[in-house]
């Protein structure tokens, strides 16, 4: 089936993976998959995990340690003696994840060195700085009457925003010499400086040989433990404030990134083959689907792409061969989704039985506000299908559009229920003789298995107008009605030309009806507060719609009931949506206000300021809450009981505002006389500041004049961002337009505040 813009189906396909190719490129660049990535590797670890070699043993400095010697940091006497008692006991060689860098009691640090010496197997930590002050000078390294008989690591490391390490380097540049980790002398690897490997967090960190620094000191027998061990010293207690996230276990001691990292070495040199080729695994599993024919092929293709994804990963990392699969992940999601939207997409706009366009797909047809509708209705359709098979009726249908594509064999046509049948054709075209003799081939019989069966068929042709293509195409569906009612081959029926005169004088008595059976309803405009950008109110507005005629221009039907004095019942209703949303809005936290237009007629109706405090009271909204518009041009100026009213409803505490200012009676004197909140500036003025100095003046200087008379200033019609920012330039306080927001439901005014609402909590 050709598509709107009259491509296939297919090449929009291959144009989504053009699109998904760079989208899933510039995805794995920036590393936006990042965080899932740690996640699903965290996941994979679980599958796989396995004990230490025991080839290293940590002597913690733990809250036991702590407890039983003396607060931290101990003295380096101490130090010494655990360098004695670890060389005397076998250990292999011993390292410090501690900075000696400093001096501390010259006894202390001489009884360190002497040991020191005395051990020749000590490996003491040095750290490279990083950030916009790094230098050499900023390097930890230990002193020099320590590291004379030492030997030098690197326990500088690469974390992340969780302060989880994913990266540890071989080697780091300190004080301009190339210093090993201690991971990579711990595991037996050597690498370059930025030469990193991701760890192997697979490891159960029980497994790893334990024993208390205080055990140590005090002569439990380990001996026979540590002979030829490799020993690690550090700080596992919070008193050392060297925590890291290991990503599956938790916050530990940094001294286990050693560990770990070391372990991972001796069971293998990792390779990191990074995102690109599970990306391009993923575009391959893409591509296959969108090759293949058939939802169930495509699925099966896709979901094997994502399940090799998934777990494959789980075999290459237990041979140290790590990947990020994120990137590719990404795309076949992309494309999944685009492809389940495109089957969404045919499957409600194709007839199952010709598998031509349905009417839906007529009706999104973008092309077809500016072209003419022919309708063409069978009018024995029903009565046919009801004698045949299913194969019967898509013959039928065959023939039957064989017969509508005589005379343009590459046109659409659009198949409906009980045989309709449409299309589009330029305005400019005659349709009388195409009519006349597609009719005159409905003449002959149509054969079904062998059974000649006759067809009846009517015409309707609806030129175009300015309504939607679903009440165009209604149209013309009752032109072709009325021609088979009136024995005609076809009938034209044109919206423009035919006024609906009956429907502009019931109009006023179907607004009442409308209300009570649920036609009419309100929509909700948001507005924002420019100072902080953030919804802080929205204005009511009604709408109806026809079940005939479809949606009603506010204009027309709101106009007529002022004109005629029926506004009463529109008001009350609008009112009461109005503040029923506001009270259920500003009940979910936040301050929200809520405005709605007030007729003057509804200045001198003495029993609306009662009805109006019993709907505050009975719904629990503020009066502060509500603003009431009244139009400048309004006929207020020397109306002393309409000004009366305003007052009642200002000391009530209800806010007033002046809408459309600028239109009318835009007099100083005005200004003075209504005791208004605000000013809502109009349209016509706020849509020209960018272009017209004119009306940047005029909106410059109606803000000036609010401001000094204490009032606030909206400016309603925004619908540009230039726009927007001219008015925050101009120190305007609230905004409203189509840039801001269109009218929409309540439900979607909620969904926004709320996302809104959560966006700045975080």
């Amino acid at each position: 089936m050709p598509t709107r813009n009259g491509q296939s189906p297919e090449r929009l396909s291959w144009r989504v993976l053009l699109w998904t190719a760079i989208a899933g490129l510039v995805f794995g660049l920036v590393g936006l998959g990042e965080p899932a990535e740690d996640a699903l590797r965290v996941a994979r670890n679980t599958l796989h995990t396995h004990q230490a070699s025991g080839d290293i043993v940590l002597v913690e400095f733990d809250d036991q340690s702590l407890r039983k010697v003396g607060r931290w940091p101990w003295p380096r006497s101490h130090q010494a003696a655990l360098v004695d008692k670890l060389s005397n006991a076998g250990a292999r060689r011993i390292f410090f994840d501690l900075t000696f860098s400093g001096l501390s009691r010259p006894a202390d640090d001489a009884a360190f060195a002497q040991s020191i010496r005395r051990s020749g197997r000590v490996t003491l930590a040095a750290k490279a700085r990083f950030g916009p002050d790094a230098g050499a000078q900023q390097d930890d390294v230990p002193l020099a009457m320590f590291a004379r008989n030492a030997q030098l690591g690197s326990i500088s490391v690469i974390y992340n925003y969780q302060n989880a390490v994913w990266r540890v380097p071989y080697a780091s540049r300190v004080r301009g010499h190339t210093v090993p980790s201690f991971s990579a002398q711990l595991g037996g690897r050597s690498g370059t400086v930025g030469e990193n490997f991701i760890p192997d967090y697979s490891l159960d960190v029980a497994s790893i040989p334990t024993f208390s620094a205080a055990d140590v000191l005090s002569g439990t027998d380990f001996a026979g433990k540590l002979r030829g061990k490799d020993v690690i010293l550090g700080v596992t207690s919070d008193a050392g404030n060297d925590k890291f996230y290991l990503p599956g276990t938790g916050k530990m001691g940094g001294v286990y990134l050693h560990i770990i990292g070391a372990e991972s070495l001796k069971s293998g040199t990792p390779v990191d083959l990074g995102w690109i080729p599970a990306f391009l695994f993923g575009l391959a599993a893409a591509l296959l689907s969108l090759i293949l024919r058939g939802t169930r092929n495509q699925t099966i293709a896709l979901a094997s792409g994502a399940a090799v994804l998934l777990l494959g990963p789980v075999l290459t990392e237990m041979r140290m061969v790590m990947l990020d699969i994120t990137p590719g992940l990404f795309v076949i999601m992309v494309i999944s989704t685009a492809l389940t939207w495109r089957r969404y997409r045919v499957r409600g706009l194709v007839n199952p039985v010709s598998n031509l366009p349905n009417l839906n797909a007529l009706r999104a047809d973008r092309e077809g506000g500016r072209k003419a509708i022919v309708a063409a209705r069978l009018l024995n359709y029903e009565g046919i299908v009801a004698t045949l098979t299913p194969a019967g009726e898509r013959q039928l249908v065959e023939q039957i559009v064989s017969r509508l594509n005589v005379g343009d064999s590459s046109r659409t046509l659009y198949q409906g229920d009980a045989g309709i049948f449409a299309w589009f054709e330029s305005r400019g075209q005659p349709f009388g003789n195409h009519i006349d003799a597609l009719h005159t081939l409905f003449r002959n019989p149509a054969r079904v298995g062998g059974r000649p069966i006759d067809l009846a068929i009517a015409f309707g042709v609806e030129v175009g107008s300015g309504r939607s293509l679903s009440n165009r195409l209604a149209s013309a569906l009752v032109a072709a009605d009325e021609a088979a009612h009136d024995g005609l081959k076809w009938k034209y029926h044109d919206p423009e030309t035919l006024a609906d005169a009956s429907w502009k004088l019931s109009m006023l008595s179907q607004l009442d009806d409308a209300i009570d059976r649920g036609e009419v309803w309100v929509a909700y405009q948001p507005k924002i507060e420019l100072a902080t950008r953030q919804i802080i109110g929205a204005e009511a507005l009604a709408r109806w719609t026809h079940p005939d005629k479809g949606p009603i221009a506010a204009s027309e039907f709101v106009a007529a009931a002022e004109a005629h004095d029926r506004i009463a019942k529109l008001t009350d209703f609008v009112l009461e949506k109005a503040i029923v949303a506001a009270a259920a809005i500003n009940r979910n936290g936040g301050s929200f206000d809520m405005a709605v237009n007030l007729s003057a007629r509804m200045l001198v109706d003495k029993g609306f300021t009662l009805r109006l405090s019993a709907l505050l009271a009975r719904h629990g909204l503020a009066p502060q809450h509500l603003t009431l518009e009244l139009t400048e041009t309004a006929a207020l100026g020397g109306n002393g009981e309409g000004l009366d009213m305003i007052t009642r409803l200002r000391d009530f505490g209800v806010r007033i505002a002046i809408d459309d200012y600028g239109t009318g009676l835009s007099t100083l004197e005005y200004l003075k006389k209504i005791p208004a909140n605000e000013i809502k500036i109009d349209q016509s003025f706020v849509k020209g500041i960018a272009d017209n100095r004119s009306d940047r003046v005029m909106v410059q200087s109606t803000i000036g004049l609010a401001h000094s008379l204490g009032r606030q200033v909206v400016a309603e019609g925004v619908e540009q961002q230039e726009i927007l920012d001219l008015l925050i330039e101009m120190g305007c306080d609230i905004a409203q337009g189509f840039a801001i927001g269109r009218p929409m439901s309540l439900d979607s005014l909620g969904k926004r505040i709320a996302m809104e609402r959560k966006r700045n909590a975080a």
